[in-house]
């Protein structure tokens, strides 16, 4: 069955789901959970937010990918406006690493997470899991699927890949340093210096075309580079006139969003979930019957 004829099912959300958290994290670790109310074998998307947002974030995706089968996990990182941490807090120029700890800690506690959705335990399916984000967490993300951070002197740092996450989505996702962040990136946000070599894990990568960002001097294609230096990275879908928010995927009528476009997000919600359901073994044909119907004036596909 194709992505586009599965029927709109009811979804049922839990928020907030609080984790205990060490204590130098300050903070329990708040999750949204997100879950169709019937069906069995639901495979699991974990969600990263970008700088600043929450838990809350990326309706217009979550809404989709949860109508379509999936359950939705959404941690609320400490850089989340919502907690008030500011850069002259003390965990701050780790907030990075952290970001990729929660992460750790939603996976190694999913049956804890699913339990408190009335009904879903034992209706998952916790081997097909994917992990998705966008902005910085599309750099968190890509960790988990083998991307590591180069250090002052160009070496790889820790490998943080989690053989269990078998998919990934990457949206608007940082490109590399190469000289090319500009002196505030430089400054604050030296971790965005990926390294692309080892992030094997099946992957789709989404772009916008004018996404210019101004923490880097190169244009809109370094929002490509995930795409083309990693081996995992099998699809980029770019998004003609898409910008940082690739047409609105953070919420509906959001006034952050300087590109708004149904249609853009509507190819980003077809494409990431028809690459889903393949890549996680739930339909064969699901990609292939995605890229049968032309994306353009909209964007364009291209595999390797």
């Amino acid at each position: 069955m194709s992505t586009t004829a599965l029927p709109p099912t009811p979804v049922i959300s839990v928020r907030p789901v609080a984790l205990p958290a060490p204590a130098s994290r300050g903070a329990d670790l708040q999750v949204r959970i997100t879950a169709p109310v019937t069906g069995t074998g639901l495979p699991v998307i974990v969600f990263a937010h970008g700088f600043g947002q929450s838990m809350t974030a990326a309706d217009p995706l979550v809404d989709h990918w949860t109508a379509n089968g999936f359950v939705v996990v959404q941690p609320t990182f400490l850089d989340s406006a919502t907690l008030g941490v500011t850069p002259a807090d003390p965990r701050y120029p780790t907030i990075w690493k952290t970001r990729v700890d929660d992460l750790e800690q939603v996976i190694n506690e999913l049956d804890t997470i699913i339990a408190a959705v009335p009904g879903l335990s034992g209706r998952v399916d916790p081997q097909r899991l994917a992990a998705a984000g966008h902005s910085w967490g599309g750099q968190s993300i890509g960790m988990l699927l083998g991307a590591r951070v180069l250090d002052a002197q160009g070496r790889p740092g820790e490998d943080r890949t989690d053989k269990r996450v078998k998919a990934g989505v990457l949206l608007a996702t940082t490109g590399l340093a190469r000289g090319d962040l500009s002196p505030f990136a430089q400054e604050n946000f030296a971790f965005m210096s990926p390294d692309f070599t080892d992030l094997t894990t099946p992957s789709i990568v989404v772009a916008g075309d004018h996404d210019q960002s101004l923490l880097s001097s190169r244009g809109p294609d370094w929002f490509t580079d995930v795409y083309h230096y990693s081996p995992g990275a099998q699809h980029l879908v770019t998004l003609i006139g898409g910008e940082h928010t690739l047409g609105g995927i953070q919420d509906y009528a959001s006034t952050l969003t300087t590109d708004e476009s149904p249609e853009r997000v509507d190819l980003v919600r077809r494409t990431t979930t028809a690459f889903l359901r393949t890549a996680l073994g739930l339909d064969a044909q699901a990609w292939s019957e995605v890229t049968a119907t032309p994306a353009e004036p909209v964007g364009r596909i291209e595999s390797k």
